[in-house]
Parts: C-alpha cells; sequence; structure tokens
C-alpha cells in the first residue's frame, strides 16, 4: 500500500510540474533560417514588431496575396495578438502546400520564444 501511494504521489507531482513547463521551445532549437511573420493590422504592428518579420496582414488579404512569393520550403514562425489569426493564416499556408509552420501566439511570446527583439516606433 505504501508502495502505490508513494508512486501515485510521484506521478502526480511529475504531471504538475510537467504541466506548468513552458511548450515554447527554447529560441535556440529553432530553425536559425525561418522566417517570422506578423499577421495582426497595420495598426497593430505600429505598436511594435518583431525585429525582421514580415508584416502580412492576415484580415486584409495581405498574406494571402504574398502566398505565391514563398518559398514553401522554408520554415515559418506566425504570430498576431493572441495566435487566432495565426492559426487561421497557418490553415491557409497548410492549404497552399507550406508544412514547416509553427504558431508563436502573441508578440510577447513570439519574442520570448525566439529572442528578438521587439521594434517599437
Amino acid at each position: 500500500m505504501r508502495r502505490l501511494t508513494l508512486t501515485t504521489l510521484t506521478l502526480v507531482t511529475a504531471l504538475a510540474l510537467t504541466s506548468c513547463a513552458s511548450t515554447a521551445a527554447p529560441h535556440d532549437e529553432l530553425d536559425p533560417d525561418a522566417v517570422i511573420i506578423d499577421v495582426r493590422t497595420p495598426a497593430e504592428q505600429a505598436t511594435g514588431h518583431l525585429d525582421g518579420a514580415l508584416l502580412l496582414d492576415v484580415t486584409s488579404g495581405d498574406l494571402q496575396a504574398a502566398l505565391p512569393d514563398l518559398d514553401p520550403k522554408v520554415t515559418y514562425l506566425v504570430y498576431c495578438r493572441s495566435g487566432n489569426r495565426a492559426g487561421t493564416a497557418i490553415d491557409l499556408m497548410k492549404q497552399a502546400g507550406f508544412t514547416d509552420l509553427r504558431n508563436l501566439g502573441s508578440l510577447e511570446d513570439a519574442a520570448i520564444t525566439t529572442g528578438v527583439p521587439v521594434v517599437q516606433p
């Protein structure tokens, strides 16, 4: 009985620690040649964006218009305000034949995950 209790306690502790861990990969594990895309609106982008990011608003059709000019073999890291529009952008890119895509979530999450600084106006 004591062994079962100890095993259960160990398992619960391990699961609790795992659920608290960040799901974002450290920036040193990211493809250094990855292209970062900000799919927010120009007004949102003007408040700050990741240095070097492509600014392609998904709601205005900018991203869709740019797809034929993007290399589908490259890794793309996509972010927005919360991750919802980045998910929409990734779905569009998948439909266009892109395969190596990652939703970075918000600007803040993207900066932490990539280690790329935020450019402020």
